[in-house]
């Protein structure tokens, strides 16, 4: 079974980055990846520089968008869930989840900026660790920390602390 791990910020907080370069890092690695990501208002498209695109480029073996009524794997589907994707792919080695903030997958929480920081308090359930382009803090959370260019550091904590997806 897959072990997932997600990245939930805001809008340009370094999560398609950050995802695509550790897709990268993981597969030198000789992992197996799918990169799942959530794009709750409809607005997927295929096209150069796009999120799916970036995955895809990445090498990432799977990439996976999820409307709200549509999944694109070039499939339309009538209201998808994060849960049967996780199943449908699970034969892979890790699943990259970008979004889905509120699922019950185990999150690492992105933010470049003091007030994308306050997204930490909307992932549930907690963040199993806190990626940031901010230094020198006094942190007041009390979860792993790395640098948004830390890519391997970040990988060696994903292999070391991955998460079973049970669903």
């Amino acid at each position: 079974m897959a072990y997932c791990v997600g990245f939930a910020g805001f809008s340009n907080s370094g999560k398609t980055t950050l995802v695509a370069k550790l897709t990268i890092e993981m597969k030198l690695r000789g992992h197996r990846i799918a990169v799942m990501k959530h794009d709750a208002h409809g607005h997927y498209k295929e096209a150069k520089g796009a999120d799916s695109t970036i995955y895809a480029e990445s090498g990432a073996d799977v990439v996976v968008t999820l409307s709200p009524d549509a999944l694109h794997v070039y499939e339309k589907k009538e209201a998808p869930t994060l849960e049967e994707q996780l199943l449908a792919y699970a034969h892979l080695d890790y699943i990259f989840i970008e979004g889905f903030k509120r699922e019950k997958h185990p999150k690492i929480a992105v933010y470049r900026t003091i007030e994308q920081r306050e997204m930490i308090r909307e992932v549930v359930p907690s963040p199993i660790a806190v990626v940031t382009a901010l230094s020198n803090l006094e942190d007041d959370f009390a979860y792993p920390r790395f640098n948004l260019n830390d890519i391997c550091g970040i990988a060696d904590f994903i292999e070391q602390n991955f998460v079973d997806c049970q669903f």
